[in-house]
C-alpha cells in the first residue's frame, strides 16, 4: 500500500510523499480519518482571491481546510506532557496541532517561515514517541506555485524562505520526524482557480 491508493484526482493535483508506511496505517487503522483527508483534498481549490491579499492572520487556505475538517470532528489540539524523574515533575510542553482526530495529527503550512516545519516535525516526533499520535500529515504548497504568485504580483510575499515542499523534504529525509509515519501533500498549480 502507498500513495497509489489515493484517487487519481489527488495523485494528479498534489505532490505526495510518504514515510514509514503512513498510507497503510492511515487507511487500515484510521479509515474515517483517511476518508476525511481524501475528502478535504478532493474538494479543495486554490482561489485567486485567497492569494491576492496580504497576510496578518490565518490564511484563507488554512481556514478552508480547517473548516472542512472541523465539520467532521477534527479539533485544534494541545497536549499536556511532562517528564517525571524520581517524583520530580518537569513540564515538557508541545506545540498545539492544527487539526487532530483519533491519533492523527495534521498541520497546514501555507505561507509561514520555513522553520515552522522544524517545529511541526519535532512535535510529531515527540507525540509519536509518547504514543499520542500514530500518523502526522502536513499540507503545504508545491514550489511550482511560485510562477503563479510571480505572475499576479504576489511573488515577494511567497518567497524562498517560506513553507513549501522543497524546504520540507530535506528536513524529513534528515530524520526530523523521527519514527513518526508521515504524509506530505503539496498543493499543485492545477488546483489554482483564476475566477471564483
Amino acid at each position: 500500500m502507498g500513495v497509489q491508493h489515493f484517487t487519481s484526482f489527488i495523485r494528479d493535483h498534489y505532490e505526495i510523499h510518504e514515510w514509514k508506511h503512513a498510507c497503510a496505517i492511515l487507511k487500515n487503522d484510521f479509515p474515517s480519518e483517511w476518508d476525511d483527508i481524501v475528502g478535504v483534498l478532493t474538494s479543495f481549490r486554490l482561489r485567486h482571491s485567497w492569494i491576492n491579499v496580504g497576510g496578518g492572520r490565518k490564511s484563507e487556505v488554512a481556514a478552508d481546510i480547517d473548516g472542512y475538517l472541523a465539520s467532521r470532528g477534527w479539533v485544534e489540539k494541545s497536549f499536556h506532557t511532562e517528564v517525571v524523574v524520581d517524583q520530580h515533575v518537569m513540564e515538557s510542553p508541545t506545540h498545539k496541532v492544527d487539526c487532530y482526530k483519533n491519533r492523527v495529527a495534521l498541520e497546514i503550512e501555507w505561507n509561514n517561515k520555513d522553520p515552522f516545519f522544524d517545529r511541526d516535525l519535532n512535535n510529531f516526533r515527540l507525540l509519536f514517541d509518547l504514543r499520542a499520535i500514530s500518523v502526522g500529515v502536513i499540507i503545504t504548497r508545491c514550489d511550482e506555485l511560485q510562477e503563479i504568485f510571480d505572475r499576479i504580483g504576489r511573488g515577494k510575499s511567497f518567497g524562498n524562505s517560506t513553507t513549501h515542499v522543497s524546504k520540507l523534504l530535506p528536513r524529513i529525509q534528515g530524520g526530523g520526524g523521527g519514527g513518526c509515519p508521515l504524509l506530505v501533500f503539496g498543493i499543485r498549480a492545477n488546483l489554482y482557480q483564476e475566477g471564483e
